[in-house]
C-alpha cells in the first residue's frame, strides 16, 4: 500500500428518511479544519435513494465534493447493503481519512468497513487533529475515562474514526459555495443480503433530544430521587430548559437512559448547563464540558464540577433550586 495514493477527508453522511442528520454537518465542520491543514479536499459520501436535491446542502456546509451513492437498496439502513456500497466507494476513491458519526448506524457500519478494508477504526473520539507526519491523531477516553489516549493509524489507509453527535461544532453554512456532485453506482451482491426490512416502527417520545437543547438542568446523585428531579423540572420550566441526568441517577432507575449526559450517555453542548448535585467525575465532564456556560450547585465545595463551572453555588440542591426557581420566576414575570 502506498499512502501517497490516499488523499482527502471524507465524511459518511447519515440520513434517515432522506433527512441529513446533524452529526454529518458537525463532521463536515471538523473535516474542513483537518483538510485545510493537509491542503486537501473535503468529500461527502452520501448514500441513500433519490437524495440528489439535498446533496447541495452538504456543499453549503463545507464539502468540496459530494459522492452521491444512489440506489433503491440504500433507501433504509441495512448493514450488508451499506457495507457493500461504502466499501466499494472507499476502494474507488481512496480517501486518507473517513469520519463517521458514533450513532447506532455509524457504530454498526464503521467496524464492518474497517474489517473489509483491513484498516483500523478508533471509536467514540472526542478530539481529532493532524500530526507533523500528516497522520490523523484520534483522541478518545480510555481506561474508564480516567485518561485520554491519542491513537494513530500510521501504517494503513484509510484512517477511520467515529465521533459522537454533539462533540464537534458545525461550520458556517454558506449557500454561495460551489462544489461538485458526482454519482457512484455500487455493484451489489444480493446473495449476501441475509436481512430484509419488513416494517419500520418509530417511537414517538414527544420529548426534545437533550443534544439539541439550548438549556439543560442536569441532576446527579445529590438530587437523590424523583421528588428531587421534580424540583429540577420546575426550574427547567421557568428557564425554558430540559432536564437531564448523570449516570448515577440512571443506574438507580430514577431517570431514563436517553437523558443521560456523559461518556456512556450523550455528549451535549448547550448554551447553559446547570449541574445540580453532580460531583463532576471525568466520565460526566467528557459529555458536557464544552457547554457555553456552566452553573454548578453542590454542597461539597471541593467537588470537581467547580473546576469547569463558570458560576458555582455551594449549598444543598434541595434548598438552592427552589429558591433559584422562585427568584427566576419573579424576574421572568417582571419582564413580561
Amino acid at each position: 500500500m502506498n499512502k501517497a495514493d490516499y488523499k482527502g477527508v471524507y465524511v459518511f453522511v447519515e440520513q434517515r428518511d432522506g433527512q441529513i442528520q446533524s452529526v454529518a454537518l458537525e463532521l463536515l465542520g471538523k473535516a474542513r479544519v483537518l483538510a485545510d491543514k493537509l491542503g486537501e479536499n473535503v468529500v461527502a459520501f452520501y448514500p441513500g435513494y433519490k437524495n440528489a436535491e439535498s446533496a447541495k446542502e452538504l456543499i453549503a456546509w463545507g464539502a468540496d465534493k459530494v459522492v452521491l451513492i444512489d440506489a433503491p437498496e440504500l433507501k433504509d439502513y441495512i448493514t450488508e447493503q451499506y457495507s457493500q456500497a461504502m466499501s466499494q466507494a472507499i476502494d474507488h476513491y481512496k480517501p486518507s481519512i473517513v469520519l463517521l458519526g458514533a450513532t447506532t448506524i455509524g457504530r454498526d457500519l464503521g467496524p464492518r468497513l474497517a474489517s473489509r478494508l483491513e484498516t483500523g477504526l478508533t471509536a467514540d473520539c472526542t478530539g481529532l487533529d493532524i500530526s507533523e507526519d500528516r497522520d490523523l491523531m484520534m483522541t478518545r477516553p480510555a481506561f474508564g475515562g480516567n485518561l485520554m489516549a491519542t491513537i494513530l493509524c500510521s501504517e494503513h489507509r484509510p484512517q477511520m474514526s467515529t465521533v459522537r453527535p454533539g462533540v464537534m461544532q458545525k461550520g458556517t453554512r454558506d449557500a454561495s459555495r460551489v462544489g461538485e456532485i458526482e454519482n457512484f453506482t455500487p455493484s451489489f451482491d444480493p446473495s449476501k443480503f441475509k436481512v430484509k426490512l419488513v416494517k419500520a416502527v418509530k417511537e414517538e417520545k414527544g420529548k426534545i433530544d437533550i443534544t439539541e437543547a439550548k438549556i439543560l438542568v442536569s441532576g446527579g446523585r445529590g438530587v437523590a430521587n424523583s421528588e428531587g428531579f421534580a424540583k429540577l423540572q420546575a426550574l427547567a420550566d421557568v428557564v425554558g430548559g430540559v432536564v437531564s441526568s448523570s449516570r448515577a441517577m440512571v443506574d438507580a432507575g430514577v431517570m431514563p437512559h436517553e437523558v443521560q449526559v456523559g461518556q456512556t450517555g450523550k455528549t451535549v453542548r448547550p448554551d447553559l448547563y446547570m449541574a445540580c448535585g453532580i460531583s463532576g467525575a471525568i466520565q460526566h465532564l467528557a459529555g458536557m464540558e464544552e457547554s457555553d456556560f456552566i452553573v454548578a450547585i453542590n454542597k461539597d465545595k471541593f467537588a470537581p464540577i467547580f473546576g469547569v463551572a463558570d458560576v458555582g453555588i455551594v449549598g444543598d440542591v434541595h434548598k438552592i433550586v427552589p429558591m433559584l426557581t422562585e427568584k427566576l420566576s419573579k424576574l421572568m414575570a417582571a419582564k413580561k
